[in-house]
């Protein structure tokens, strides 16, 4: 039995292929950051398993990708009712694709860009 594309385990995984060739990581390098078998990330990728909630946490953070857009991506979350969560992950795929910056420079902003949109977000009282 063959496996469609429009899946859910073949969109998360194209997805995370996505962001981890967009990150310029190999499989190995992903597996060494993530502490998950080469083999078995290789598997998600190409959507013949479902990994679980730490696998998930474990790929998000190594892709500098957060854990809602994975699970959001593996049909586990649904979008929020606004563009807001769009808009986000359009400006942290900016800044994980501007070539003007280093690796060290683009987790750097990541961090503070997710710090700023979760104090408006406190100061806001939204989740």
């Amino acid at each position: 039995m063959s496996a469609k594309p429009d899946d859910p385990p073949n969109i998360l995984g194209s997805f995370i292929r996505a962001q981890r060739q967009m990150a310029n990581l190999s499989l190995r390098q992903l597996s060494a950051l993530t502490e998950v078998s080469n083999p078995y990330l290789s598997q998600i990728e190409r959507g013949l398993h479902e990994p679980s909630m730490r696998v998930l946490k474990s790929i998000a953070e190594a892709l500098n990708v957060s854990a809602e857009t994975l699970l959001k991506q593996a049909g586990l979350m649904n979008e929020g009712a606004d563009g807001d969560e769009q808009v986000g992950e359009t400006t942290e795929a900016a800044i994980r694709s501007d070539r003007r910056l280093s690796e060290a420079q683009k987790r750097a902003l990541l961090s503070v860009y997710r710090s700023y949109v979760a104090a408006s977000n406190e100061a806001a009282d939204i989740p």
